[in-house]
């Protein structure tokens, strides 16, 4: 999931030329969506039909436009903002198209519930679980050795999470088509035709991915709650600290990658970026060509937005 990426206005005043913009994307279920600049679009294959249908939107969001969230460490809290956002708002539309396809209606509300239940679920595996487990194997929970066990279990559980629900076939389909989403954008910035015998050369892997940026965020936590310990905190203070530093750890993690992904070249930050792309070897599959077309159409119909609006 390479993770869109705007320069700031204080940024294209000190460029002597404007960078291009980096677009970004997600797979849902069945499909891909593709996020530029001011557009994004939606394409999924529907099952009984096989043809690919495409939802086309405008970005106008405060979140999208306004330059207070386009400043350093603000724009990660941005990202995370989008992906509750354009990226519940574009999953649950591929899912009512395949449900519906299937003469059976998903309503918001479920939807809702359903992933309501799953960030509870996320929060107790991915916070909670590891807080205990350090504190069964290292007693002093306010010292640098308890945040480094912390850290390797939370490590260990999203990897192994990954690695269990990849063998589900319906989940190992989306990893497909977060392949096909990669290859797509590397196409795209190689200047390659969007077309599936060239896309299909393309890498399966992207140093922007969200995969990536999570071990990115597993890194960085580390540095944040050794900081904590610092201040011996009790078990209370040792939680909410948890949950309290989610806005500086995204922040400084999408600066990392951010900064990582745009001196890729770079023979140090190619040594640093091998975690960050090997990471994305448990969240993306070999696409089929079908897969790859409905990826390029994603692409295509949000650039098509893009384009109307230069035109304007």
């Amino acid at each position: 999931m390479p993770l869109p990426d705007e320069e700031s206005e204080a940024e294209q005043k000190v460029l002597p030329k404007k960078e291009p913009f980096f677009y970004g994307g997600q797979a849902v279920i069945e499909g891909v969506m593709m996020r530029g600049r001011r557009h994004y679009a939606v394409a999924v294959r529907v099952p009984n039909t096989l043809q690919i249908v495409v939802d086309r939107g405008e970005l106008n969001a405060p979140i999208y436009v306004n330059p207070f969230w386009k400043l350093p460490f603000v724009r990660g809290l941005a990202l995370i903002g989008e992906q509750l956002h354009l990226g519940m708002k574009a999953l649950m539309w591929s899912a009512n198209m395949n449900a519906g396809a299937r003469d059976v209606q998903i309503g918001k509300r479920e939807i809702t519930g359903s992933v309501a239940v799953a960030a509870v679920f996320a929060m107790l595996l991915f916070i909670g679980l590891p807080l205990v487990l350090a504190g069964a194997a290292v007693h002093r929970s306010g010292s640098f050795l308890f945040v480094v066990v912390e850290g390797l279990i939370r490590v260990g559980l999203v990897l192994g999470y990954l690695s269990l629900i990849a063998l589900l076939p319906d989940v190992r389909r989306v990893f497909q088509y977060h392949g096909a989403e990669h290859k797509t954008i590397n196409a795209y910035e190689a200047g390659w035709p969007l077309e599936v015998s060239s896309v299909r050369r393309a890498s399966l892997l992207h140093p922007r991915c969200g995969t990536g940026f999570l071990l990115v965020v597993l890194v960085v936590s580390v540095v944040v709650f050794s900081i904590v310990a610092l201040a011996q905190p009790n078990w209370f203070w040792l939680i909410a600290s948890r949950v309290l530093a989610i806005p500086i750890i995204a922040g400084s993690g999408f600066e990392a990658i951010r900064y990582m992904a745009r001196h890729r070249t770079n023979a140090v930050i190619k040594i640093l970026l091998l975690p960050v792309l090997g990471t994305q070897k448990f969240t993306t599959r070999q696409p089929s060509d079908d897969m790859l077309e409905v990826a390029i159409a994603a692409f295509n119909a949000a650039r098509e937005g893009e384009e109307e609006v230069a035109a304007a």
